[in-house]
């Protein structure tokens, strides 16, 4: 009986011994490949799966998309420039028995071959278009990817320029040329302004020959913008003091007649315009001696 109880024991030891290795979970991002004595019987798809112990196989292959780095890598542009690239790819696999059967490391494989599109398709393009058309450079590189990845079940999904770097005298040649450039630009831009300056100035110059008070104008809006400031020096433009000085001159001449009147004398005329004729008075005649009339002598 002990024999009995100790062979039953071994032979549901096993049984659950091979229940355990049968039953399998697939996780839900995941699906099984199904090896039988060696041959592809099938996939498994996310879930409680059974096979049959110590005769099928099953490899998980996880389908979500998967992050790889592409290590910096030294490339010499079109241009002759040497410059160190970085990138990083992004993939998924999509037919999971190829991912199994087509190629052994599937990642290692897909870090290799990015490496060499990216030496390979950077070094078609000079710098000025590595730096400015990276977007293009991108999808070459996948699309390359892609021809080649089809083959293993894996999409490459994205790839991305991550770091760019220059020698050092590259940097300093690239500064120099970006402040010569902004120099241009300002130049550029300040004769633009003094041409549009200088032609509002011509306009507003017609307009005050044909409005000789809107320069007089300006002149007392210039002196209202100077007392804003609580300056102590004012400046008074040439043409408002020569108008001051004419009002005084016209005052002068006012006050000089006012008084001549009031002591009977006539008022000074004023100065005599440029093509007023001068009227002379003329002298009278001498009178003839007049006649005397007297008395003659005894």
């Amino acid at each position: 009986m002990s024999t009995i109880g100790i062979s039953s024991t071994v032979v549901a030891a096993v049984l659950l011994l091979g229940l355990v290795m049968a039953i399998k979970v697939v996780k839900q991002y995941e699906q099984g490949v199904v090896f039988r004595l060696g041959r592809v019987i099938g996939v498994r798809t996310p879930g409680l799966t059974a096979i049959i112990p110590f005769v099928d196989v099953m490899h998980r292959v996880s389908k979500r998309i998967v992050t790889m780095p592409i290590q910096s890598q030294g490339i010499i542009t079109r241009d002759n420039v040497s410059v160190d690239v970085s990138a990083v790819a992004y993939f998924r696999v999509v037919d999971t028995v190829k991912s199994v059967v087509a190629i052994e490391n599937v990642y290692a494989a897909i870090d290799q071959i990015a490496q060499t599109t990216l030496r390979k398709v950077v070094g078609q393009h000079t710098l000025d278009e590595t730096l400015s058309e990276t977007d293009r450079i991108n999808l070459d590189i996948r699309r390359i990817l892609d021809v080649t990845t089809v083959e293993w079940g894996v999409e490459v999904t994205l790839v991305e320029l991550k770091d760019i770097q220059l020698p050092d005298t590259m940097k300093r040649a690239m500064a120099r040329q970006a402040e010569a450039e902004r120099e241009k630009r300002a130049k550029i831009i300040n004769a633009e302004g003094e041409s549009l300056a200088a032609a509002a100035l011509g306009d507003a110059s017609d307009t005050m020959m044909q409005h000789p008070l809107a320069l007089q104008l300006r002149n007392l809006q210039s002196l209202v913008e100077i007392a804003v400031d609580k300056n102590s020096t004012v400046v008074f433009p040439a043409p408002l003091m020569s108008t001051i000085g004419e009002l005084g001159a016209f005052l002068a001449r006012e006050s000089a007649a006012a008084s001549r009147s009031e002591r009977g004398t006539p008022a000074d005329p004023g100065p005599r315009a440029a093509d007023e004729p001068v009227v002379r008075p003329v002298a009278a005649p001498p009178a003839p001696p007049a006649a005397r009339v007297g008395t003659s002598g005894p």
